[in-house]
């Protein structure tokens, strides 16, 4: 006999037992149960246990529960779509709200397709036909996919460093999902599909209910900008991470990086002239963390000035209140996410008296001086001059809701990724971004990986609520991604996270990202001369003279 512990809660089993069964007696939602925790590592429901263990369960409230709840109804709809449409290829493209944006190759999906592939789901779930685990090797695993035609799926196993993978497979398909699965088809019964032209979203459970369909997302401005990356990835011929290998093999990296970065100057250039044509006395930014919001700011600046205007930059973290008025989370820990960490009416009436073509003495917020630095000069606006402000609020309505809306512009930055491992399988904008804030926090801000990874999820969670609700209030939406940045950030990030042990209980999201990077050739440093000193990847790698002392 053994002991399992899951959430407190203990009981003697027989050796060998499975999550499932341990999971029915101990929990107390058994039903709201989708796997287990160990530290960093995750146990799946069908897991057999054969030894004593203190576990932690993981339900659709945990990033994790979600992920495990996305890659089964994923292979739910993957399975579907063979049986009514073996001829089309699928791609799941990006993030849409609570969902996924798909589309078929080649393929406008009409709205009797789509209920077809609704109704044949639907019949996958009454079934509940379980879905298995098998170790495979490599070499069997390409022929799988060679046999079916899925030559990104080859093409990316090829770049694997391990020669063995496990596949999860239901009846005739087999698929693997870079995770843990649920047991079975009838397990994912939550869920929608909705026509979005040429493709379809596939819509997830309610986070807060999750026997509930979250509400369609409508989300234009941002689907509209990841058309537009999904459009260079097509221009570049870039649109899996084996083509970024390819590159790299062929000495094609320079190459790709210049016209990287030209696209990137050519769209911020383009955004300044619309805010020159549109008279605006103030530029508002704000986008989530690790977006390059402060390059972004500058870069625009220097546009500006070639338009004849005078740029002056506000950070908003400038306005932070005193340490001892920041706002705690209910674990007691600081808060500098919530807006009430921000000095909103000081902010208001500073930008107000600027306008006004008033003498204002900015705050300056420093770490040191936790009351701000008194010795700031101060300023007037001059008539070609400009305001831009940058911070994680700016779009919120208690920040520029007070102000003239003809006189001011209101732009949204995120790192919005289109490239995949695969068609099945694609990098979460949340992944690329968490890669970028390691490199940075552990080069420039003396932050270990662990320590950054611990921060993460308060950061997402304040992101949910501060940044992502106001993200369709702005005027134009941009971009941040640099397509040809992941081999260079991997040769910084990958021995940071393989630094993280299996008992750390942020092993989970470590290796989620090594996953992503093991793929992927390391750029040679002999390119790094390439990224200009102005480049957004300079905020995160270094070398960027914005930030010269």
């Amino acid at each position: 006999m053994i002991t399992i512990s899951i959430d407190g809660r203990s009981a003697e089993f027989q050796s060998g037992v499975t999550l499932k069964s341990a999971v029915d007696q101990l929990a107390e939602n058994p039903a709201g149960v989708l796997g287990c925790m160990k530290g960093g590592v995750v146990y799946e429901l069908t897991a057999q246990i054969n030894r004593p263990v203190s576990l932690t369960s993981i339900t659709y409230a945990d990033d994790e529960g979600r992920r495990i709840y996305e890659r089964s109804l994923r292979f739910l709809m993957l399975m579907a779509a063979r049986h009514i449409w073996p001829e089309i290829t699928i791609r799941i493209e990006h993030s849409f709200g609570p969902g996924l944006y798909i589309t078929a190759v080649n393929h406008s999906v009409t709205a009797d397709e789509l209920r077809s592939l609704e109704k044949e789901m639907r019949r996958l779930c009454q079934a509940n036909l379980p879905y298995t685990v098998e170790r495979w090797s490599r070499t069997r695993a390409i022929e799988y996919f060679k046999s079916l035609g899925q030559n990104d799926k080859v093409r990316l196993l090829s770049y694997r460093p391990y020669q063995h993978i496990y596949m999860y497979t239901c009846q005739d398909m087999s698929e693997y999902f870079y995770g843990k699965m649920l047991p079975g088809t009838g397990w994912t019964k939550i869920f929608g599909l909705k026509l979005k032209k040429p493709g379809f979203i596939l819509q997830f459970p309610n986070i807060d209910k999750p026997d509930q369909l979250s509400p369609a997302a409508r989300l234009p401005k941002h689907l509209g900008m990841f058309k537009e990356s999904n459009e260079w990835c097509r221009i570049l011929h870039c649109t899996n991470i084996t083509d970024l290998n390819e590159m790299v093999l062929n000495n094609k990296l320079r190459t790709f990086i210049r016209v990287n970065e030209a696209l990137q100057d050519k769209s911020i250039g383009h955004i300044a002239d619309q805010i020159a044509h549109r008279h605006s006395k103030a530029v508002f930014i704000a986008g989530p963390s690790s977006s390059g919001k402060t390059t972004f700011a500058n870069r625009l600046s220097i546009h500006l000035r070639v338009l004849g205007l005078t740029p002056l930059l506000i950070s908003l973290d400038d306005f932070y209140r005193p340490r001892a008025e920041i706002p705690r989370q209910p674990n007691g820990d600081y808060d500098f996410e919530h807006l009430d960490a921000i000095n909103t009416d000081q902010f208001r009436s500073c930008v107000t008296a600027l306008l006004n073509g008033e003498t204002v003495r900015l705050p300056r917020y420093s770490f040191k001086e936790p009351y701000g630095d008194p010795f700031y000069p101060p300023i007037k606006m001059a008539e070609d001059q400009i305001l831009i402000i940058e911070g994680i609020h700016a779009l919120n309505p208690a920040v520029n809701g007070c102000f003239d809306h003809d006189v001011i512009s209101k732009i949204y930055i995120s790192e919005l990724t289109c490239l995949n491992l695969d068609d099945h399988n694609r990098i979460r904008t949340t992944d690329a971004r968490l890669l970028r804030r390691v490199v940075r926090d552990y080069q420039f801000r003396g932050t270990h990986p662990d320590e950054t990874l611990s921060m993460w999820p308060s950061v997402r969670a304040g992101e949910k609520t501060w940044i992502f609700p106001y993200q369709e209030e702005a005027d134009f939406v941009f971009n941040s991604v640099l397509h040809y940045e992941l081999p260079i950030l991997r040769n910084i990030a990958y021995d940071l996270l393989d630094m993280i042990e299996p008992e750390n209980p942020n092993y989970l999201m470590a290796k989620r990202l090594l996953k992503i990077l093991h793929y992927l050739i390391p750029a040679p440093k002999s390119v790094l001369n390439e990224i200009p000193p102005l480049s957004i990847l300079r905020e995160f790698i270094g070398g960027c003279t914005f930030y010269d002392k």
